[in-house]
């Protein structure tokens, strides 16, 4: 005997899915913003430190922060994956498996991507000299 889902599994699974598939791009935007922002305030006042912190502090954690919740979104995009690969092999064949599961390998390919822009972004934002001129 199978029981079906409840509604909260459901919007859970859905949730965690729909974070499998954008956490990395809304993770690359984040990091693109708030990498870009502190450079340029340590440029427009001339300094070294933000509020205190020396740049390269402040840019490391624009750098890991969203790096850390672009790999949480790789490995969510991996666990479904490799879920529906394992009901597809039970012999299930819905719309809905296969929708996730191509919604799972989209997330896996651009979460990789996501991963890799912002840790080359973060090695220019760290190596690079803030202010140029």
């Amino acid at each position: 005997m199978t029981a079906r889902p409840g509604p909260h599994a459901r919007l859970t699974g859905g949730l965690l899915l729909w974070y499998g598939v954008l956490g990395g791009a809304v993770a690359w935007a984040v990091h693109l913003i708030a990498a870009w922002s502190l450079d340029e305030l340590a440029c427009a006042a001339k300094s070294e430190r933000i509020a205190g912190v020396p740049l390269w502090q402040a840019l490391s954690v624009a750098v890991f922060v969203p790096g850390v919740a672009t790999l949480g979104s790789l490995l969510v995009a991996t666990l479904v994956l490799r879920r529906t690969g394992q009901a597809r092999a039970a012999g299930g064949h819905d719309r809905a498996l296969d929708r996730s599961r191509m919604l799972a390998v989209v997330g896996v390919w651009a979460n990789l991507l996501f991963l890799t822009i912002i840790a080359l972004g973060g090695v220019a934002v760290l190596v690079f000299p803030p202010c140029q001129g």
